[in-house]
């Protein structure tokens, strides 16, 4: 009992230093659903978040859309996009005075530090994110 133990202890252990060596495991290559509930825990969780604040009837939120899955796919291990539904989760749009939309949220170390409210071109996008890389 005792070796399986330590056998499994050293394979979690070399899994482990493997996940330390690649800096995109873990992160999405598509932006994930963020609610009221989950919002705190994405922002904690990684170094940078577009947080892409939206609604169902929005028209440009929608021309917004395929740009930041190109831009989660292209940056990914080094930004998270998230997406808030307004309609859904009033309490986060409240709290960071969601007054248009889209409105991008930009987080870095759990703090917001930006935003971007329109819709942007996905050059201006990944012009304005890099320079928080």
């Amino acid at each position: 009992m005792d070796e399986e133990l330590e056998r499994i202890r050293r394979k979690k252990l070399e899994e482990m230093k493997k996940m330390a060596n690649e800096p995109d495991v873990g992160y999405p290559d598509s932006p994930v659903k963020v609610t009221d509930g989950t919002v705190g825990d994405v922002v904690a969780r990684y170094p940078l978040v577009i947080l892409d604040c939206w609604a169902e009837w929005c028209g440009p939120c929608r021309m917004v859309a395929p740009v930041l899955e190109e831009l989660a796919q292209e940056l990914k291990g080094k930004v998270v996009f998230g997406k808030l539904n307004v309609d859904e989760n009033m309490q986060t749009s409240t709290k960071y005075g969601i007054m248009a939309i889209p409105t991008l949220l930009v987080f870095k170390d759990g703090e917001l530090i930006d935003q971007m409210v329109g819709a942007y071109p996905k050059t201006t996008l990944a012009n304005k994110i890099q320079k928080y890389l």
